[in-house]
């Protein structure tokens, strides 16, 4: 089923401002059945779809994802990546500059992406060659001693 436009509405403003009441009245419901209005539309599985996909859209544009989580320690572990730091410049007033990354946090930057590559751990390869043989050492007899 496709939604209607104050549908849509309903569901941005929901996405907005978490208040079904609220994103109900702005979406043009009357405020005497915004609140009826908003609890039910929560409950219509196709608006319910349609929130659930905007708001994975918008995490989706959020949140990092892992090549540029390792790509920005790389830039860091490699110094291209600048910080800025608040410099004293005498009568109480400051001045940013950029800075080139402390060493330890470069250090640091290398130490994640080992991790994330299993630098750190040593591999063992292990090679098993030959026959495994089951013994069947337990006894016939039924006299349980």
């Amino acid at each position: 089923m496709k939604l209607t436009e104050k549908q849509k509405r309903f569901a941005d403003y929901y996405i907005e401002t978490a208040n079904a009441t609220e994103a109900a009245r702005r979406a043009g419901y009357s405020k005497k059945t915004a609140r009826a209005i908003g609890q039910e539309n929560l409950t219509k599985p196709d608006i319910r779809a349609y929130i659930d996909e905007r708001i994975a859209e918008k995490d989706a544009e959020r949140i990092a994802k892992q090549d540029e989580i390792l790509a920005y320690l790389t830039a860091v572990m490699r110094g291209e990546h600048k910080e800025e730091v608040l410099r004293g410049i005498g009568e109480g007033a400051q001045k940013i500059d950029e800075m080139d990354v402390a060493a330890s946090q470069r250090i640091r930057a290398a130490e994640l992406l080992g991790k994330r590559y299993a630098m750190w751990t040593e591999k063992q390869e292990v090679d098993v060659n030959g026959a495994v043989t089951f013994v069947d050492d337990i006894g016939d007899d039924d006299s349980g001693g």
